[in-house]
């Protein structure tokens, strides 16, 4: 009786996994639709591999059923990296695309995807945040970190005030700003994450920790900005994948 109501209350979960899949499926088919076709040499790819080290041990029965959940993981990857690749694409150039492209960071930022400073805003409607400025503002082991995008004095302006505001309540933590574009000078807002991400740790957990809460006391803002696709969402969760 036991082992069933265990049955019963795990079908929700991957009912929602596998839901959560197609949805990831349509909509970055959508934006790329070479997303099926990739997918489907992959898969090929795999299992023709498989079958053919098969054949050559005298086992292909074996290695066919072997490379099938294979070749599914496989199509799996491919679906990640490009619903990935399409989300980004679809925030280029977009109000709060530095702000959406945050959400990619793992554990041990404390980061918000609203920004804590705006300039240039025209009024409440997404097309009047067209030409402003935005700074976000990060904190993990590297420090703090302001990530900025818009036009060039608008954001250097942003940037100088919202770095003497962390340095009046975070004295001698490293600051570090970052505009995204794609300048000379600036990350691509694809590579935000993983730019952060690689950055040289100097502070502890406890130190981070600390840090974030005496930035809470700057407060930020919360201007209507359109909202970005998250490129999180974007990720297939493999593990749904799998069943688990």
């Amino acid at each position: 009786m036991a082992r069933k109501e265990k049955q019963q209350s795990d079908a929700p979960a991957k009912q929602g996994r596998f839901a959560q899949v197609r949805q990831v499926y349509s909509a970055a088919s959508k934006a790329d639709p070479t997303i099926p076709w990739w997918m489907l040499f992959a898969f090929v790819a795999v299992v023709v591999v498989g079958t053919v080290i098969g054949l050559l041990l005298g086992h292909w029965k074996y290695a066919l059923v072997l490379s099938i959940p294979v070749g599914l993981l496989a199509a799996t990857l491919v679906l990640s990296r490009k619903a990935e690749r399409a989300a980004y694409r679809s925030l280029e150039g977009q109000p709060g695309a530095a702000g959406a492209a945050l959400g990619a960071l793992r554990r041990g930022w404390f980061f918000s995807q609203e920004p804590v400073a705006i300039d240039g805003a025209r009024g409440t409607r997404p097309e009047d945040m067209v030409g402003a400025a935005f700074v976000y503002r990060a904190v993990g082991r590297p420090g703090v970190v302001l990530v900025a995008e818009g036009p060039d004095a608008r954001r250097k302006k942003l940037i100088v005030q919202e770095r003497r505001k962390v340095e009046r309540v975070a004295p001698g933590v490293p600051v570090t700003a970052i505009s995204v574009g794609d300048g000379d000078d600036q990350v691509p807002v694809r590579k935000l994450s993983s730019k952060l991400t690689r950055m040289k740790p100097v502070l502890t957990k406890e130190e981070v920790s600390a840090v974030n809460k005496r930035l809470k006391s700057l407060g930020g803002m919360r201007p209507p900005i359109p909202a970005g696709t998250d490129p999180m969402r974007a990720r297939v969760d493999r593990k749904a994948m799998r069943g688990r």
